[in-house]
């Protein structure tokens, strides 16, 4: 049995149509360990997601929020509240494997680990062509973060499941990405920050390409600003820490903008040679761009949903240079 010193947490808003599953898991989880605390915290739902939280006493204690106050003030209500000795953070709409808390527990009889991160895995990657791009960056995702973790920690959690030793908790406010926030203090205390391929959990992923562009638009800018608000604590890393930071944050963050210079490049060049050839270039490029905003599926519209992932990262980002952010979240309707 386990003892009370797992506290699994999450947020939710207005995610009533996943809600059940979610319910049913922790369920099977309380099953096979009865002591662990379960806490929810509801941020101004309007459909029925509170009341279903509320419903399962027996399951969780569900905290209710002041109107839409967001994930990340969330989170650090639940985490003050929390009696366990480690947190265990996930998403509403994400379910855990059944054996999810052992496998993480026994991590944990390294005292110099501070932080695990788990394995998420997409349900649905054959979708649509979002799914597909956003399945197939995920797959790269997890094996970037593998290879850091061999190399002492990796750099920073995905909120759909890591833990955290509950005594480096840190404080934050509410602008920032808590995942990135919270999953970084263990290597800003000294400790190791792991990715693991046994603690599994499952998600569905986003379809629709108009969701998709608003959510990373979203995460970027809340991503880049926690960079912002970290830097101090970031240039104290060692130096492989630094490396492994600087050489994934900012190629994902500038993904786009080195797009936009190489298709510059590519027509002054052509220019240069012609003015015709510069204008057959941009003519190509016009007409490409107008083919994938109406391409959904195929070739075309994998290529189509990896230009846009990598505009709506390099738009989120420069929202946040200009001190904009997002602090409350919504559930694509498309998940």
């Amino acid at each position: 049995m386990l003892p009370s010193t797992v506290t699994l947490q999450f947020c939710a808003f207005n995610e009533g149509a996943v809600l059940q599953e979610k319910l049913d898991n922790i369920e099977v989880l309380k099953e096979r360990h009865p002591g662990l605390e379960v806490l929810a915290y509801d941020d101004g739902s309007t459909d029925h997601t509170r009341d279903m939280l509320a419903s399962r006493p027996d399951l969780l204690q569900v905290i209710d929020g002041a109107g839409r106050t967001g994930k990340a003030h969330g989170m650090k209500r639940l985490a003050a509240m929390a009696t366990g000795d480690i947190l265990v953070f996930t998403d509403a709409n994400v379910l855990l494997q059944d054996d999810a808390i052992d496998r993480l527990l026994a991590w944990y009889e390294d005292p110099e680990v501070g932080g695990v991160c788990g394995t998420l895995r997409y349900i649905n990657p054959g979708e649509s062509a979002t799914a597909s791009v956003g399945g197939a960056y995920w797959r790269l995702e997890e094996k970037l973060k593998a290879l850091e973790s061999r190399t002492g920690n990796v750099m920073g959690a995905d909120g759909s499941i890591f833990s955290l030793r509950r005594e480096l908790y840190p404080s934050f406010p509410d602008t920032v990405l808590d995942d990135l926030t919270v999953s970084m203090a263990s290597v800003f205390a000294g400790r190791r920050l792991l990715k693991v391929d046994d603690v599994v959990a499952f998600e569905r992923l986003v379809s629709g390409r108009q969701d998709e562009f608003a959510r990373k638009v979203r995460i970027a800018a809340r991503a880049f600003h926690t960079h912002l608000y970290l830097r101090p604590q970031l240039r104290a890393m060692g130096r492989l820490d630094k490396f492994k930071y600087r050489s994934r944050k900012l190629v994902r963050w500038f993904g786009g903008l080195f797009l936009i210079v190489g298709a510059l490049s590519a027509f002054l060049l052509a220019a240069t040679f012609s003015p015709w050839a510069g204008l057959g270039f941009a003519v190509v490029l016009a007409a490409a761009a107008f083919a994938g905003s109406r391409i959904h599926n195929g070739p075309a519209g994998l290529v189509t949903e990896t230009v846009l992932a990598l505009l709506a990262t390099l738009i989120g980002v420069l929202k946040a240079a200009r001190g904009q952010t997002f602090v409350t979240w919504s559930p694509a309707k498309s998940r």
